[in-house]
Parts: C-alpha cells; structure tokens; sequence
C-alpha cells in the first residue's frame, strides 16, 4: 500500500463579484482622462495641397482657426471662426490669451496656432490673422494642407 493517498480534487470556480467593480473603476478613469472636445466647424474650406508636410505632435498644445465662407449661406464673405464662434481679426489676441489660460504651463509656452483656411482665401485675410496672432505673441502659426 503507498503512503500518498491520490485524492481527486475540485478546481474552485473563478469569484466574479468584484468584476463589475473593476470594470466600473476602469470606465470611470478612462472617462475623467479623456479630453473630448469637438468644435463644431460652420465655415466651409477646401484644404490646400502641400507637399513637404509635417503631423503636429502635441495635440493639447494646439488652437484651431477655421477661415472660410459660412456654411448654408449665400454669404461670400469669409469669416473667421474661434471655437464655434464666427469673430473678426481684432478678438483673436483676447482669444489666445484666453486659450492660453485654459493650457497647462507646458503646453501654453508650445502652443501652436493652427490656420484652416480655404484655399480660396484671400491673402488679406491671412495677412489680417497673421497680425493678429503677432499681437497676441503667438508666433508658432501652422498652415494646415493635406498631401498632394
């Protein structure tokens, strides 16, 4: 007779109580560090094409002006807009310091504006930006295009 008894045992069943838990503590997280934020865009623009282009790598450093013509309009006159107002070149110094404010210490000294402007836009206008953003002291202004 051997000295070991071979006993059969049972595997326990996985506990699964605590799951919801996790999974709600997860959601939660994922929910709080996300930064969504989506400006809706009410000027139309055809993007220019480039061919020595470049990604943005630091999203959160980064302020979006949209020039363009309103979108459902008949107006051919081009607008500027700032976050999801159409504004004119004279509030964008009052704009950057406030989008400025909003960015951590970090980001705000590598902010980046960046100019979505139709292709169509006349020079005046950008030229107007441009002022504008030197006022503001924002000097670091990409020009957004897609390849060609």
């Amino acid at each position: 007779m051997s000295m070991f008894r071979h006993r059969d045992h049972d595997i326990p069943g996985l506990n699964m109580s605590s799951m919801p838990d996790l999974i709600f503590t997860v959601l939660f997280f994922f929910m709080i560090v996300t930064h969504m934020r989506s400006t809706p865009v009410k000027v139309q623009y055809q993007m220019p094409q480039g061919t020595e282009l470049t990604r943005l790598t630091k999203k959160s450093a980064v302020t979006y002006i949209y020039i363009g013509k309103p979108i459902g309009t008949n107006d051919s006159v081009v607008r500027i807009q700032l976050n999801d107002k159409f504004a004119d070149a004279g509030s964008i110094p009052a704009y950057i310091i406030k989008e400025r404010g909003r960015m951590s210490a970090e980001d705000a000294q590598a902010m980046t504006v960046s100019l979505k402007a139709d292709r169509h836009t006349d020079m005046g206008t950008i030229t107007d930006v441009k002022q504008a953003l030197r006022q503001a002291k924002a000097y670091r202004v990409n020009y957004s295009a897609e390849k060609r």
